[in-house]
């Protein structure tokens, strides 16, 4: 998955937390963070503390990590979470 944009970390901690069936408080209380923080991220807050998103990955059960880009897709391991699709669907107020 290529996050190219704070939002991008946001929409994927909302579609996570909404699919464990969490409300934002309760998120937010497991993760240790501010429910008005975890609000602010789930909106594409662009000065959100990393430790703090790491956190809130963790509780949600989601690593962060990073590989050098490649020319070609490989066709090993599970398909690629289409990112511009999840984007997409919250900004037309899919859900």
């Amino acid at each position: 998955m290529r996050i190219q944009a704070p939002l991008d970390i946001g929409l994927i901690i909302r579609d996570r937390r909404r699919r464990l069936g969490l409300n934002q408080s309760d998120l937010a209380a497991k993760a240790g963070v501010g429910r008005q923080w975890l609000i602010a991220v789930e909106q594409g807050k662009p000065r959100a503390e990393i430790g703090m998103i790491l956190r809130t990955l963790n509780a949600l059960g989601l690593a962060l990590s990073v590989a050098e880009r490649v020319a070609s897709a490989s066709t090993d391991g599970p398909p690629p979470i289409d990112i511009d699709a999840v984007v997409a669907a919250h900004r037309t107020g899919g859900r």
